[in-house]
């Protein structure tokens, strides 16, 4: 192994050694305590040092890194007090998330590190919406991402490179290629040889180090990083080394040929650096002994701290107030001037007078440049924003909406179009496992409004037609909005933008162009989470959304003697139980349906809720309406049998009869 100093001087060689072995014992430390059952898990990155210590200390401190399990260097380069990575490790308070996440699950803009999540490639576009959003700001600033050699087998790793070069942004994409995926060897991984291999075909430079020399990591990524603050773009660095202990620890290394346990010991980072330094005069085996003395007494001394440090009180509330970013909503009531505008216009309003509003808006989708979206609503926004705000994106959900949540570690807010609704799928993982629990785990509020075009009727087949509120409506940490009209449609998407926490916004494509209403011309928010009462009534409540408040304004024609009170919920989640109570108070029965399918829908949680909470007010059944359980059929006339429409009549005649 041959060490080039360049132009370090000894001060800076011999701290590179101290924050090269500041891991190794540390972990030493952790894997004793792992036996003795003080901490639970344990990934290893002994034999792997050289990369993390390497590449932090290359970059500047405000720079974003984005680790993953086998990084404990980065963590340690960075200066977080030691007692605060122990008391992590042991789920205590004084940890980065409360108890709530293990190990290295957590970020920290104090220390400008954002740690991964289990499914091992979302960080990627995380660490593109960073560089974008510096980028945008004209900030001089690099960002590195981590990934193994088993995680770049993720599509959101081919994702976030292709975005990344596309969009020239500002990157250093690690991987650490330890031959391994868990058990799993590189040539059952992948068919090509080297990592680099794969930058020609993304656009962009790569470039192969040896990982285990911590001075050629620190001198690439010096180098890399001075280059795209300079001049934007994206590179592939691919560091060759090896991990001498299993995944985890309680996996074994039985599945690794002893040879290569062999092999890679002689090219040891820390123990071949410091026969290197030793060799060079620059440090002796008495300050060898005394700095390891020193280490090991930091360690002990922030174990201390943290064996002092107490568990989380288990309180519920405590739990449920941390899902948000606490926002206090403060209304802007429509006002001034009103003109007749369709849905699809007050969707285009509102965006147009948010991205005034608010500078550091942007919107990203496909085809929404210059196209204006395949509805049309973000037509002549380049004109009026430019390409930075209204920015086209490849087909490439997951890092796109990866990219949301990087932005809004930088404080900036994006809205993020599906084309359709349906291909949200495409994106789920970042949506329920990235934006819902950022804040609950490491109080990084996801600042992201997804536009959800949602709905059938319009004749588009399974793929372009499904309500898929229900996906959501599960998952702890977002918010559900889903108007039925041009006048809530603008007021709330306003709200939405404004509110800093994840905000799925449907909005039901056969609405776009078939209602006109008239709508304040200036900017007004409606309340989220509020129900709407459309019409008073006695005899029955009905309860609806989207889509469904039409149908039943509809059907209530049929049945003139009838006194029904009709609720358009306006927002899914968090959902108003106290509107809904009332109603039912006043009307002892009520109907609950949607066009989702029934089975799992909306229409039956709430349902659960008032069997619970309002059994003594009922005068009939809970009635419960929705689509066949079945995909949504392309030919018009299966669609119409599939959607509710027609059932609602039934249901609505059969309990004012009850």
């Amino acid at each position: 192994m041959q060490f080039k100093r360049k132009q370090l001087t000894d001060e800076k060689l011999l701290d590179i050694y101290k924050q090269l072995l500041t891991p190794r014992l540390i972990e030493e430390k952790m894997l004793i305590l792992l036996r003795q059952n003080k901490i639970s898990k344990w990934f290893s990155g002994i034999g792997q040092e050289a990369i993390s210590v390497g590449a932090t200390l290359a970059l500047e401190n405000d720079e974003y890194i984005l680790p993953m399990h086998r990084n404990l260097g980065v963590f340690t380069s960075r200066g977080i007090p030691l007692n605060r990575l122990f008391s992590q490790f042991q789920g205590k308070m004084q940890g980065f998330t409360k108890g709530r996440d293990r190990s290295f699950h957590f970020g920290t803009n104090e220390y400008h590190i954002v740690g991964m999540i289990s499914h091992l490639g979302p960080q990627l576009g995380v660490a593109d919406g960073i560089a974008l959003a510096n980028k945008i700001s004209q900030e001089e600033k690099a960002t590195l991402v981590f990934s193994g050699d088993g995680g770049s087998s993720e599509g959101d790793f081919h994702e976030a490179l292709n975005v990344a070069a596309v969009w020239d942004l500002p990157v250093i994409f690690m991987i650490e290629n330890n031959g391994y995926g868990l058990s799993t060897p590189s040539n059952e991984q992948f068919k090509f040889k080297n990592f680099i291999d794969k930058g020609p075909g993304y656009g962009m430079e790569a470039v192969k180090v040896d990982g285990n020399n911590v001075l050629e990591v620190y001198h690439a990524v010096e180098a890399a990083s001075k280059k795209i603050r300079k001049k934007p773009q994206p590179i592939l660095m691919e560091a060759m080394t090896f991990r001498m202990r299993g995944h985890e620890e309680a996996s074994g290394t039985k599945y690794v040929p002893q040879e290569l346990f062999d092999e890679w010991a002689k090219k040891d980072p820390v123990n071949n650096y410091e026969a290197y330094l030793l060799k060079e005069g620059v440090i002796n085996e008495q300050e060898v002994a005394d700095l390891r003395a020193e280490i090991k007494a930091q360690i002990n001394e922030g174990l201390d701290i943290a064996s002092k440090d107490v568990y989380p009180i288990v309180k519920a509330q405590d739990q449920v107030d941390d899902m948000f970013q606490q926002h206090d909503q403060q209304l802007i009531e429509p006002s001034g001037k009103k003109s007749d505008k369709r849905f699809v216009d007050a969707i285009s309003d509102a965006l147009n007078q948010s991205l005034e509003k608010y500078p550091e808006l942007v919107i990203m989708g496909q085809d929404v440049a210059e196209y204006g979206g395949v509805f049309k609503i973000t037509e002549g926004f380049v004109d009026k924003f430019g390409k930075d705000r209204i920015r086209n994106t490849p087909l490439c959900e997951s890092a796109i909406i990866g990219v949301g949540l990087g932005m809004s570690i930088k404080k900036q807010k994006s809205v993020i179009e599906m084309q359709f609704a349906d291909f949200v799928t495409c994106g789920f993982n970042q949506i329920v496992n990235n934006l819902a629990k950022s804040h609950y785990r490491w109080q990084q509020n996801a600042d992201v409004v997804v536009r959800m075009p949602t709905g059938a009727g319009v004749a588009a087949g399974p793929f372009h037609s499904q309500s898929n509120e229900a996906w959501f409506f599960h998952t702890p940490g977002l918010k559900i909005v889903y108007p039925s009209n041009p006048e809530e449609a603008k007021g709330l998407l306003n709200a939405a933008i404004e509110d800093p926490n994840p905000v799925m916004f449907f909005e039901h494509k056969a609405l776009y162009r078939s209602i006109t209403s008239e709508v304040a011309d200036d900017y007004y928010t409606t309340e989220i989470g509020k129900a709407k009462i459309i019409q008073e009534g006695t005899d029955l409540t009905l309860v609806t959304y989207g889509m469904g408040v039409h149908w039943a304004k509809e059907a209530m024609n049929d049945f003139p003697d009838i006194s029904v009170e009709l609720i358009d919920l306006r927002t899914l989640l968090p959902w108003d139980k106290e509107t809904i109570a009332a109603s039912i108070k006043k009307t002892g029965k009520v109907f609950i349906f949607n066009e989702d399918c029934l089975t799992g829908s909306i229409s039956g949680e709430i349902s659960a809720w008032v069997a619970e909470n309002c059994f003594n007010d009922l005068d009939a059944p809970i009635m419960r309406e929705g689509s066949l359980d079945t995909p949504v059929p392309f030919n018009s006339e299966l669609e119409k049998d599939f959607l509710p429409k027609e059932r609602i009549k039934d249901k609505i005649k059969a309990l004012a009869e009850f």
